[in-house]
């Protein structure tokens, strides 16, 4: 029989959140594949886990993921854990993951600990509905391209950033996104942790002054709905009925579907637009 692959949460900082499942099949596996041996040995030295460890990790994510994958053919059971927080999460284990369900090979995760959700609880911002975004990426045109997408997001944002890069990445994000309320939080679960609820002009002033420490999760409010909306529909109020329909309809849509948006766009009846575009209803 084939083994399974765990995904093993791990603590973002205090240890103490280690799962009392995860200790047990870290100790009952026949390999843990880690992102950082170095740093994991350290845990599992605290725990005292005498398992098998090797390297995982971004740069040998693939050929590495086929090798686990035979010794998981061969019956052996595999635990994966990153540097801190959920495998899979931001991480090369989304790759291992989609590789092991290609060949057949059955996965579980062991939840626990992840940073952006422990910051999303303590920014005090909307929680019911939030786009976590990672770290934004480091080539321009792909991190200007992001943030254009990010702009008219009305759910909560949740971005990681290193602390050397908080500073450059708060004022990339108040230019895409305009002022915004929003979380700094630093060291979570750690003895020094912060959260700091400001905004981006405040926070960049506060940090420029005092420097910055430890991994970041920034927590942005989503931009307003009915804001949003009255933009759009002051967007689609600049163009002609005529125009309107030829934007829908060139993009692929029939015209009765067209007409149906657009009325709806406009917040008016299918009436209003039969009659401005001189059809019978």
């Amino acid at each position: 029989m084939a083994g399974k692959l765990y995904l093993c949460a791990t603590p973002i900082g205090n240890l103490d959140d280690i799962t009392l499942r995860v200790l047990k099949t870290l100790q009952q596996v026949d390999l843990i594949a880690a992102e950082d041996t170095r740093n994991s040995i350290k845990l599992l030295n605290h725990f005292e886990i005498k398992t098998p460890m090797t390297s995982y990790h971004e740069y040998n994510k693939i050929e590495k993921a086929y090798t686990l994958v035979e010794k998981l053919k061969a019956g052996q059971d595999i635990a994966l854990i990153t540097d801190a927080g959920t495998p899979g999460i931001s991480d090369p284990g989304e790759d291992l993951v989609r590789i092991c369900y290609e060949e057949g090979i059955e996965v579980t995760s062991l939840p626990g600990a992840a940073a952006c959700i422990t910051a999303l609880t303590l920014s005090g911002l909307p929680t019911r509905r939030f786009s976590f975004e990672a770290f934004l990426p480091r080539e321009k045109k792909e991190r200007a391209a992001v943030l254009e997408e990010m702009k008219n997001e009305t759910r909560t944002l949740i971005v990681y950033e290193a602390p050397h890069h908080l500073i450059s990445t708060l004022k990339d994000l108040q230019s895409a996104l305009g002022e915004r309320r929003i979380a700094v939080c630093r060291e979570l679960t750690k003895k020094f942790e912060t959260v700091f609820r400001t905004t981006f002009s405040e926070a960049i002033s506060y940090y420029e002054a005092n420097g910055v420490k430890g991994e970041c999760v920034i927590v942005i409010e989503g931009r307003d709905r009915r804001e949003l909306l009255r933009e759009q529909q002051e967007s689609w109020e600049s163009l002609t009925v005529e125009e309107h329909m030829a934007y829908y309809m060139d993009s692929g849509m029939d015209r009765k579907s067209a007409m149906k948006q657009v009325a709806k766009d406009r917040g008016i009846g299918k009436r209003e637009i039969y009659r401005e575009l001189n059809i019978d209803s």
